[in-house]
């Protein structure tokens, strides 16, 4: 389609490196697509969280346990999420260079190795999940039938994740050429199927074959399976100045490039991985009831997460074209811009979180039997509300010193944010009141574990500010 090719249906490449044009509305046309797939993400993720509290409290000795396991399942999600990493920052940032500085040729070769490294790297990781998935449950604290549902959902996840990791490739291709349009197209038929596969394979619906709570993760991995289908057919067939060639030779070069910036990203996203299952654990030992209300107040903390991830990758691409083009000070701007805009809106989630705490529980937990759980759960989605825009700070700046090939440091502060303060906050005030003879005053159970989750937010937040306003990655060489 060559350079001449429409970005989002509307604008062209060229728009975004325009320093003439408004940094408002270029943050905006890449942002607000961003945001509706990060929405259905959300969807996707409540939905089948839905699906187990309303339909599933039959399939289980014990519902604490489907909700249990459907939280350790949301862990899996996003260390995938961190996994698909080592292959997306790299193809966003380097394809962005390429297309800032209108090599749209060299842009097309990083498709296919993107989309190679994506698939091996999926398989890779398949099958090393199937085999040890066992053993890391039982490190984290999970037993019985909490541990059997658990693995029985991942099962389903892993077993088709080398699709998953493709369509997460071909779409961060898009994005890196400032298309994030027909991601969103992509992932809103991965949301319409999703929807009712994982019902009917969840509830046995309509007499088809009836897998429980398995069922809802084998509805998901079908659905991403179609949506890598389909967003290689997109990419032969030619979007947004990229042009998949299947005929494309191996580039070590251009693989050697790509993986400098996503190995150190990829490191810092499965540190972050890492720690979360750390985290997790301390929480599974304050029993089945502040594990499955902490997943519930997960699901709904990402409205403010996922907001700041569209503005993140709105981010991730301008900085990356405008340095191609040679504009830093045009880079500097957009991503201020989306780091303002996307502060506001995770603030105003905030204060959605603080208000109505109690009703979004209930939406999960109708039963009067799991009022433990949003007695235990409320209080710290309200806590969570004033930690946003320092959530903020820590997706948007990551995603932008990202779309400048600046991701070793960042790795430096997420180990300082989980393992020097998050994890031994966590082990100091993440304890059991009825059960701690240790300082009991200070035994503040779930809302301890996210207090410790606000403490980490807070110092990674200041730092990735610090780190973007000292404007260190214009010189950053991808």
């Amino acid at each position: 389609m060559g350079g001449s090719a429409v970005v989002n249906s509307v604008v062209k490449p060229s728009f975004y490196t325009d320093p003439s044009k408004s940094t408002l509305l270029k943050v905006f046309y890449l942002a607000w697509p961003a945001l509706i797939l990060q929405f259905l993400h959300l969807i996707i993720n409540l939905w089948d969280r839905f699906i187990a509290g309303r339909f599933l409290l039959g399939d289980s000795s014990s519902h604490l346990s489907i909700q249990t396991a459907q939280t350790t399942g949301q862990y899996f999600s996003w260390l995938i999420s961190s996994y698909s990493v080592l292959v997306t920052v790299g193809s966003t940032a380097l394809i962005a260079r390429f297309v800032g500085a209108g090599d749209f040729k060299s842009a097309s070769k990083v498709v296919h190795q993107s989309l190679l490294l994506a698939f091996l790297f999926g398989l890779l990781a398949s099958i090393l999940a199937i085999i040890f998935v066992p053993f890391i449950l039982s490190l984290i604290g999970l037993q019985g039938v909490a541990a059997q549902e658990a693995y029985g959902f991942l099962f389903n996840i892993f077993i088709l994740l080398p699709f998953q990791m493709v369509e997460a490739a071909g779409i961060a291709c898009l994005v890196g050429a400032g298309n994030t349009f027909t991601g969103l197209l992509v992932l809103g038929f991965v949301t319409l199927l999703n929807i009712p596969l994982s019902f009917i394979l969840a509830t046995g619906f309509l007499g088809i074959v009836h897998l429980g709570f398995p069922g809802i993760a084998l509805g998901t991995s079908l659905s991403h399976f179609a949506g890598s289908i389909l967003v290689m057919c997109l990419l032969l067939r030619g979007s947004s100045s990229l042009q998949w060639n299947l005929k494309e030779k191996l580039d070590v070069e251009l693989i050697r490039r790509l993986l400098r910036v996503s190995l150190p990203a990829g490191v810092d996203s499965l540190s972050i991985g890492f720690g979360q299952f750390v985290f997790l654990a301390i929480i599974n030992r304050l029993g089945e009831a502040s594990g499955g209300a902490h997943g519930i107040a997960l699901g709904w903390e990402a409205l403010g997460y996922l907001s700041g991830a569209a503005f993140g990758t709105a981010a991730t691409a301008l900085v990356g074209l405008n340095l191609g083009a040679g504009l830093p000070k045009e880079a500097s701007r957009c991503a201020w811009t989306a780091y303002g805009l996307g502060a506001v809106f995770m603030s105003i989630m905030g204060g959605v979180f603080f208000f109505f705490a109690e009703s979004m529980f209930l939406v999960f937990c109708p039963d009067p039997s799991q009022g433990e759980i949003v007695r235990i759960g409320a209080p710290v989605l309200r806590l969570i509300a004033f930690a946003m825009p320092f959530l903020a700070s820590c997706i948007i700046m990551t995603s932008a010193l990202r779309g400048a090939g600046d991701t070793r440091v960042p790795v430096l502060f997420t180990w300082i944010g989980f393992f020097l303060l998050r994890i031994p906050v966590a082990l100091l005030f993440a304890r059991n009141p009825a059960e701690d003879i240790f300082m009991p005053e200070l035994a503040w159970g779930l809302l301890g574990a996210w207090l410790a989750m606000f403490v980490d937010l807070f110092a990674r937040g200041i730092l990735l500010l610090y780190r973007f306003g000292s404007g260190r990655w214009k010189s950053v060489k991808v």
